[in-house]
Order: C-alpha cells, then structure tokens, then sequence
C-alpha cells in the first residue's frame, strides 16, 4: 500500500516521498551548518558548480566539455574523497558525537575535555600562559585562518609543547574543534569593555572578545598569577580549580554521562564576574 496523498500533474505524491524528501531536506541542512565557516564550504560551492557543468554540458551540446566530464567521470569519487578528507573525518566525528549515538553507545568525547584540563593544569604548573579555545556551534574560519594550521589530535604533551615559550608558536590562541586542534598561533578579538574593578591581561581580554562574538569557551591560563579562568558567553570564571573547570566544559558540551554525578552539584556562582 502506498498511502497516496495526492498528485502533481500525473506525479502522485505518497507518505514516503513526504518523509524522503523531509530527510533529505534535514540532511543538507546539518551539512550547511557542519561546513559553514570553513574552506570546505567553498569546495563544496566549485564542486557543485562543476556538477552543473557536466549536466548542461550535453543539453547545449558543447562536446568538449561534454568529452572533459565523460572522461573525468571515474575519477569522481576519488577526487572526492581527497579534496574533503579533513571535512569528512570531522563529520564522521561529528556524527559520533551525536546525541543519537550516544545513546546507544558510549563515545569518548569526554577524552578531548580529560586532555585539556591536564594540560591546563600542566601550563599552569609550569608557570606558562595560555589561550585554548573550545568551539562549539559557532564557525570559527576568520579566527582559524589568522593563524598556523594544525589539525593534529589533542594531546596534553601537544598543548604543552604550543605553549612552550620557545615555541615558535606559543603566542597566541589554540582552536580545538570536533576534537581537533585546526590551527595555533591564532589572534582573538580584544573585548573593548571591561569592568573596571577588575584588572584584565590582553589574554583575558582576547577571550572575552571572542566568547562576546561567539558560542565559544576560552580557557586562560595567566603566566603572571598562574590562575585559571574561563570565558564564556561575554564572562570570566574566575581562579578555577581541576574540579571546577572540568565541570564547566563538561556542562558545555552537555556529556555528563561520562562522568561522577557529583560534579554537577558544586556551584560556581560565587567565582563569576560580569563582564558588560
């Protein structure tokens, strides 16, 4: 049974085209987000455009190009596959990060925060400073592109070796996204306004520049007093221990099922400053 809804034209239209066409639909809208604000998008945009070539191609008969995209046909897939490997493993990440996926099985997101929070502890003990930036939905390409490309695996000893001052890159932020680190060396926006009761080091204000821009988290180490603070959301947390940092990211990125339910209990509101 085809449960028929109607028809256009002579075309009939049923539940399942419905739903197709719903799923369809959903489908390149989570790819649109997933790519918006990298250089995949701008693949993406060529290589539908080259698609659109090889179909007109032969409806205004032109045979060269119609003899280009015949011949260059094999090769699609494998164009393909190079051209966005970095974007197909972070979607492939992304995809397992999902909350869907998670449900039936348990990923190790928490590994990248587990990783992170060592290494911040680690910058701190070694008296060096720090900007790590945590993206979540929000593109980050502008800020990506101002600095190094990485896109290498988090890793304390790789984060503690960027921050190492006689690392060529060192100064400057980290931009860890889909648990990767895509570049060093990046350059933050610097908040115009701070409050005046608080004294705010340029990395400070980098980060609150940035989590007033964006959906980010900013981890800053201060080489001067060794604390820790977090930016997000336009505010600064901080003097923050192991515990509360890493119940902080955890609440960001919402994967409490990795981890103690006591950590949700603390509260942190006495260590928040406004920054507007």
């Amino acid at each position: 049974m085809r449960f028929e809804l109607f028809k256009i034209g002579f075309l009939p239209v049923t539940i399942m085209d419905v739903v197709d066409i719903a799923l369809m639909s959903y489908i390149i809208y989570r790819v649109y987000n997933f790519l918006r604000g990298s250089r995949g998008a701008q693949m993406l945009v060529g290589l539908i455009i080259i698609l659109l070539l090889s179909v007109l191609a032969p409806l205004f008969h032109l045979k060269g190009l119609s003899w280009i995209f015949m011949n260059l046909r094999t090769v699609w897939l494998i164009a393909f596959v190079i051209l966005f490997q970095p974007e197909l493993r972070r979607l492939l990440i992304y995809i397992g990060q999902s909350r869907v996926v998670r449900f039936f099985v348990k990923v190790s997101g928490s590994r990248v925060i587990d990783e992170v929070v060592k290494a911040t502890l680690a910058l701190r003990d070694r008296g060096y400073g720090a900007l790590i930036v945590m993206a979540r939905e929000t593109g980050l390409r502008t800020t990506i592109e101002s600095g190094v490309r990485i896109q290498a695996e988090v890793s304390t000893p790789l984060i503690i070796s960027i921050f190492n001052p006689r690392s060529p890159l060192h100064d400057g932020a980290i931009i860890i996204q889909n648990d990767i680190i895509e570049a060093a060396k990046c350059i933050l926006p610097i908040a115009e306004e701070t409050p005046s009761e608080v004294e705010y080091g340029t990395r400070h204000r980098a980060a609150l520049g940035l989590t007033e821009e964006s959906d980010a988290m900013v981890i800053v180490v201060s080489e001067e007093t060794g604390k820790i603070s977090l930016a997000i959301h336009g505010e600064l947390k901080f003097d923050l221990d192991e515990k509360e940092l890493r119940q902080m990211l955890i609440e960001g990125f919402r994967v409490y099922e990795s981890y103690e339910p006591a950590l949700k209990e603390s509260s942190l509101s006495d260590t928040t400053v406004q920054a507007r």
